[in-house]
């Protein structure tokens, strides 16, 4: 007789055999999906929020006993809505691979209903935990395979557009404010896109660069120690401030135009702006900052920006590039005269053609 096939599939199978599964299924509840999953994966809760602190509350108060039978009468009934709702299309050799936090009756009971149904359902042995293990262990050494590019430039140079140009021309291109919705300055959050948990911002980084090849040059953005509120991983900020510079030099009536374009935003909620500038009182003093805030109030856009280069961006990213990237003295110029789609995207080509 032939032996059963696994019900169980440990991660390092998972991940050189991901091509096997149609579906990545995580069990748990919605605040723990939020906080961090797999890539890919969709949320399946066999116990919601509510009902895992109603099982808690029993096992405690109660008994095991009476928070098992509760328990197992709101897994059957979850599961059920999911087989009828979002499963009820699902052809005959669907393939599921389904975990939990760490791999434990959560999973196991989804798992053991698809199987039962008949499809090839699998179950991720140690579940999240092993997961999240295995990206903090990887963050520590991946960085260092990579020959990383570091696209360096005052405030307003376009950084961010030239990466999405490089992308666009084959190139291989980390772009960290992208994966932590954030622009990386004092007014760089985005209005409608809160960012990641930490967790999540590390799960994109060791999404990306897992999928990158070693043997060709990455492009990355010359970001601090934070992006907004996230942590960039030190041994990827190591290798970042240690690699080759190329500076993007774009006149400074581009850059201002180049910014409002992206901060229009905070044009339209000059409340919030200002709220924002306060910020910067213990490093400029009130007096500068009320003659901010009086630029924005009355509207004048152009010379509010450009002052705010002068007087606050542009010595700040100085202090800051000189002091962190140790090969910035030698970077490659890459002047862009302009600041259109069409410039970028001339430079960006001829960027990736260099870089092979």
């Amino acid at each position: 007789m032939n032996a059963p096939a696994r019900a169980t599939i440990s991660l390092a199978e998972y991940l050189q055999h991901r091509a096997r599964f149609q579906a990545l299924l995580d069990a748990r509840s919605e605040s723990e999906f939020a906080d961090d999953h797999l890539p890919g994966a969709i949320n399946a809760p066999v116990l919601h929020d509510d009902e895992r602190a109603e099982i808690g509350t029993l096992y405690k108060q109660v008994s095991p006993f009476h928070a098992r039978r509760r328990g197992a009468a709101l897994v059957a009934r979850n599961i059920g809505a999911f087989l009828e709702s979002a499963l009820a299309d699902k052809p005959r050799d669907w393939t599921p691979l389904v975990y939990c936090w760490r791999g434990g009756e959560r999973s196991a009971a989804l798992t053991h209903v698809l199987g039962r149904v008949g499809w090839h359902a699998r179950q991720l042995e140690g579940g999240y935990r092993a997961y999240r293990r295995h990206v903090v262990a990887e963050l520590t050494v991946l960085p260092a395979r990579f020959d990383f590019r570091v696209v360096c430039g005052k405030t307003g140079s376009g950084k961010s557009r030239l990466l999405q140009q490089l992308a666009s021309a084959g190139a291989q291109v980390l772009d960290l404010e992208q994966l932590a919705h954030h622009r990386g300055s004092v007014l760089g959050g985005l209005p409608s896109l809160p960012q990641p948990s930490q967790k999540t911002f590390e799960s994109r980084i060791w999404s990306v660069l897992s999928d990158l090849a070693p043997e060709r040059p990455v492009f990355v953005e010359s970001e601090s120690r934070k992006v907004g509120d996230l942590r960039v991983p030190d041994a990827l900020i190591l290798a970042m401030r240690a690699a080759v510079c190329i500076r993007v030099e774009v006149p400074t009536a581009e850059r201002v135009r180049l910014l409002r374009d992206e901060y229009e935003h905070l044009e339209r909620s000059p409340a919030h702006l200002t709220a924002q500038l306060d910020c910067l009182v213990a490093l400029h003093g009130r007096e500068r900052v009320e003659g901010w805030k009086s630029l924005a109030e009355r509207g004048r856009w152009d010379e509010l920006v450009e002052r705010l280069l002068v007087e606050h961006y542009d010595p700040a990213y100085q202090r800051s590039i000189r002091r962190n990237f140790l090969q910035i003295d030698g970077a490659q110029v890459l002047a862009i005269s302009e600041g259109t789609c069409d410039a970028f995207a001339t430079a960006a080509r001829a960027l990736a053609a260099e870089a092979g």
